[in-house]
């Protein structure tokens, strides 16, 4: 007959337990299989300067390559690359500025405006399966010195209106704007662009008088402008 005071269930032995433990290790050993990536260097490219787009995490059993630029179509492709053969063969949007290596990083020399977009890097595996990454890659000009444009160099006090326009117009740049070397005021006269670019003052007064300068920026430099003050009749 049991004693009262034996346990309810029955514990493991230590041979069991043992198992249980190694059984849990390898369960959270197990490898991952690490993503296949694409990495811009730099990750934004003033125009002129070599960019590399460098490719992590290959598979062991890659055959081939193809580099495309926006999608994989034949007419968007750059260059392949077949490994076995080192067989080098440029595609219809190949610029000859484009060197493809054997890990499959993609070099782009003296890079434009135009080569700013998307890339598509396609592995081709030796079961025939493919893998495929996409990757941005951004390019910018350094900008130049910008200038203030007034509609209205002599504007009369209490009645007229005055633009003035942060030159030159540029893609992806910001805009902002500085009056008495300060953020612009929230006041119903003053009226920004959708863009900043363009600040016009409704029925200007002599408290406007300024100076203004603007600022521009982007991802890879910045310019300021010289003060410019109204002068009124």
């Amino acid at each position: 007959m049991d004693s009262p005071s034996a346990p309810a269930h029955r514990g493991l032995l230590p041979s069991q337990g043992l198992l249980l433990a190694a059984s849990l290790l390898t369960f959270w050993s197990l490898p991952t299989t690490a993503q296949l990536t694409m990495e811009s260097v730099p990750p934004n490219a003033v125009e002129g300067q070599d960019v590399l787009l460098r490719v992590h995490n290959l598979p062991g059993n890659v055959a081939a390559y193809h580099w495309y630029k926006g999608k994989i179509w034949e007419s968007d492709r750059i260059v392949s690359y077949v490994i076995g053969t080192q067989i080098i063969t440029f595609g219809p949007a190949n610029s000859g500025r484009e060197t493809i290596y054997p890990n499959g990083s993609l070099l782009l020399q003296k890079v434009t405006l135009k080569d700013t977009g998307k890339y598509v890097l396609q592995v081709i595996l030796k079961d025939y399966d493919d893998k495929i990454v996409t990757g941005e890659l951004h390019v910018y000009l350094v900008l130049s010195k910008p200038n203030i444009i007034s509609n209205n160099s002599n504007p009369e006090e209490h009645k007229d209106p005055v633009v003035l326009t942060c030159e030159p117009q540029t893609e992806n740049t910001t805009y902002l704007w500085l009056i008495n070397s300060q953020c612009l005021p929230v006041r119903a006269r003053l009226q920004l662009s959708k863009d900043n670019r363009t600040l016009t003052l409704l029925l200007v007064t002599r408290k406007d008088t300024g100076p203004y300068e603007c600022e521009t920026q982007n991802f890879v430099s910045a310019g300021h402008s010289d003060p410019f003050t109204m002068n009124f009749l």
